[in-house]
């Protein structure tokens, strides 16, 4: 037996693994929720408040807040990674792009606590005497925190489509004299469209995912927010601060709801994904 077919098992013995560990991870998550299921309580508590007195322990909040929070960092993150891509890539010189990428590459290696910790002592006191009161940590503070955390997942795929454009289109605008402007925005810009929307989904589901920057930021108030100035829970927070519950109690079990609905939303995410990539390996 060569290299080859041993190094090619491997992988694949690798792959059916990983496959293998994360359906066993749904698999889990079911089996715990299946007294959920077989109470017919699963889609109530999906859309129900979270009221403990009265024995109710809907997550629907906690839905509106992780919606909320990664949304609106998703808002404040793209223009920012767009355009650090953009200057990288196509409009500072080679040398001072090559200083932004590395640095990119080293923000995805802080640990989420720091972000955490720099949201806490320096962002919230901001926003709370910008807007005149409140605790300061609410959907706003976190989203704004958060959208830091996932710029450079943004920012790296922006700056790989960027550069996977093809060169003589680069250089026909270059040839007609067109200003670099008019190459990002009529070239660079469409001929990166699905490496810029892979980048966005990636985002939005780190976003979606991220316990640390919620928990210690996002205030953790189980209610519907009716402003960006509100305190919100959301999914992974709610996983976060139940897991010590009764593991008998209805409580206990809204995280396997949670987590179900997170995987699901990971999923839809990962397809997506998938379908894009085989979109552009099809193109010409």
């Amino acid at each position: 037996m060569n290299r080859e077919n041993v190094a090619r098992r491997l992988f694949l013995s690798a792959a059916i693994l990983s496959a293998s560990v994360t359906v066993l991870i749904l698999g889990f998550m079911v089996v715990l929720a299946l007294p959920l299921f077989k109470q017919g309580l699963f889609f109530e508590i999906l859309s129900q408040p979270w009221l403990p007195d009265s024995s109710i322990f809907g997550i629907f909040p906690m839905i509106v807040g992780t919606a909320s929070i990664a949304l609106l960092s998703l808002v404040f993150g793209f223009p920012l990674s767009l355009g650090v891509s953009a200057l990288a890539s196509t409009f500072a010189p080679t040398r001072i792009g090559f200083l932004l990428k590395k640095t990119v590459q080293m923000m995805t290696g802080i640990p989420t606590v720091i972000y955490g910790f720099v949201g806490v002592f320096l962002l919230v006191p901001i926003v709370r005497e910008m807007f005149g009161g409140g605790s300061g940590m609410c959907i706003l503070a976190a989203s704004a925190m958060l959208s830091v955390l996932i710029a450079p997942t943004m920012i790296l795929f922006f700056s790989e489509s960027f550069e996977n454009v093809p060169k003589q289109h680069i250089d026909a605008v270059d040839a007609l004299g067109g200003t670099p402007v008019q190459k990002f925005l009529y070239v660079i810009l469409p001929g990166s469209w699905r490496g810029i929307l892979t980048g966005v989904v990636l985002a939005l589901g780190r976003a979606v995912g991220d316990t640390l920057i919620a928990l210690m930021i996002a205030g953790n108030a189980v209610a519907l927010p009716s402003s960006v100035l509100d305190s919100v829970r959301t999914l992974t927070s709610h996983i976060a601060l139940i897991i010590a519950a009764d593991f008998d109690s209805l409580e206990f079990k809204t995280i396997f709801a949670c987590g179900i609905l997170l995987y699901l939303l990971t999923t839809i995410s990962v397809l997506v994904i998938r379908v894009l990539s085989s979109k552009t390996r099809g193109m010409p």
